[in-house]
């Protein structure tokens, strides 16, 4: 018979271990820290967006294969296609929009409109498998870098 004790010791070790392997935060604390490299953050939306083009590319080259080992790659690269896309779309959400597009900065409706385009570019390319939306997703990442140049410390 298991006791109580460790049924909740299990529990707990499960939700912990879920938790730690459900998927990571990308966002950097939403309390005014001071620790801040935007520069890094677009390169890593671009490595994303690198990595959502591979998938695409390699989808493609597996599309219409049947074998088991064909078919097991096939959906690995969707589930990543659809990871880095998600990736990107919570860096743009709970990193930029609510961190560095501010109301009161000058041009903020171009900065919104462009951080919100990435974000579209993103659903897209997690909805479809052609080459244009992995393009399209890695355009308009490019757009941002002039808002966040690289910081020489």
């Amino acid at each position: 018979m298991i006791s109580q004790g460790l049924i909740r010791t299990l529990m707990t070790g499960l939700l912990l271990t879920t938790l730690l392997i459900s998927g990571r935060s990308v966002a950097h604390c939403q309390i005014p820290c001071g620790i801040y490299d935007d520069y890094a953050r677009v390169k890593s939306m671009m490595e994303d967006a690198l990595t959502v083009e591979k998938s695409i590319r390699m989808m493609a080259e597996l599309a219409g294969k049947t074998d088991a080992q064909s078919q097991n790659q096939m959906v690995r690269w969707v589930m990543n296609k659809e990871k880095h896309s998600q990736n990107i779309i919570a860096q743009i959400s709970d990193y930029f929009l609510t961190q560095r597009v501010k109301p009161d900065q000058k041009d903020y409706e171009e900065r919104l409109k462009k951080h919100h385009a990435v974000i579209v570019a993103a659903m897209k390319a997690k909805q479809n498998a052609g080459m244009e939306y992995a393009k399209a997703l890695n355009n308009s990442i490019k757009v941002l870098k002039s808002y966040y140049p690289e910081q020489k410390h």
